[in-house]
């Protein structure tokens, strides 16, 4: 027997609005989706840092790297703890050596670049000739993820000189060193005298 030859007044319509059937539909939902990723990426668009906003902020923030580095080398979390902090502060360029400040600008170069829906900003230098990412602009805020170690500031010849071997010959066979005579050594027996 089939639900219909049981009941032949059954009704399949519910009582809700077309809105309540449209946010509980598969199709509704992704329609919906869609419409929120939408505005998320118009507000990405319209409210990205531009070039001159993340070369200004980056060249904050990296000065702020070099003060807060300047007694005591941190490593990577530290770093990533003053980068947090490096946001909604600025930089005391009157801390900063002169000879760290003009070696930072001598050897490396801060280039900003916008994007469709945020902005970032790469330091070149000759450690890092393609670039490293140094910060990341998007719905306004712009966020360093700068590392003292991108930053090139001590430079010095890699080898002595272009006439140097890379691989130095060995001068000479090694002397066999005279190590005595071998000692007699007796054998431990674990039962103590193998004799007895």
């Amino acid at each position: 027997m089939y639900q219909a030859d049981i009941d032949n007044n059954t009704n399949y319509r519910t009582n809700e609005s077309f809105t309540q059937e449209f946010t509980r539909s598969c199709l509704g939902r992704i329609l919906i989706f869609g419409v929120i990723l939408l505005a998320g990426l118009l507000i990405a668009y319209f409210t990205a840092p531009t070039e001159d906003d993340m070369n200004e902020e980056m060249s904050d923030n990296l000065m702020q790297c070099l003060e807060v580095n300047d007694g005591v080398k941190g490593d990577v979390v530290d770093d990533v703890v003053h980068n947090l902090t490096f946001i909604f502060t600025t930089a005391d360029t009157t801390v900063i050596p002169e000879d760290v400040l003009q070696t930072y600008h001598k050897y490396n170069r801060l280039v900003s670049y916008r994007h469709t829906f945020y902005s970032t900003s790469y330091i070149h230098n000759n450690m890092h000739p393609e670039g490293t990412r140094v910060g990341v602009g998007i719905f306004g805020l712009i966020i360093p993820t700068a590392y003292f170690g991108d930053i090139l500031l001590e430079v010095g010849p890699i080898h002595k000189g272009y006439e140097q071997k890379l691989n130095q010959q060995v001068i000479g066979q090694p002397e066999e060193l005279d190590l005595g005579k071998t000692p007699e050594i007796t054998e431990f027996h674990y039962k103590r005298n193998p004799e007895d």
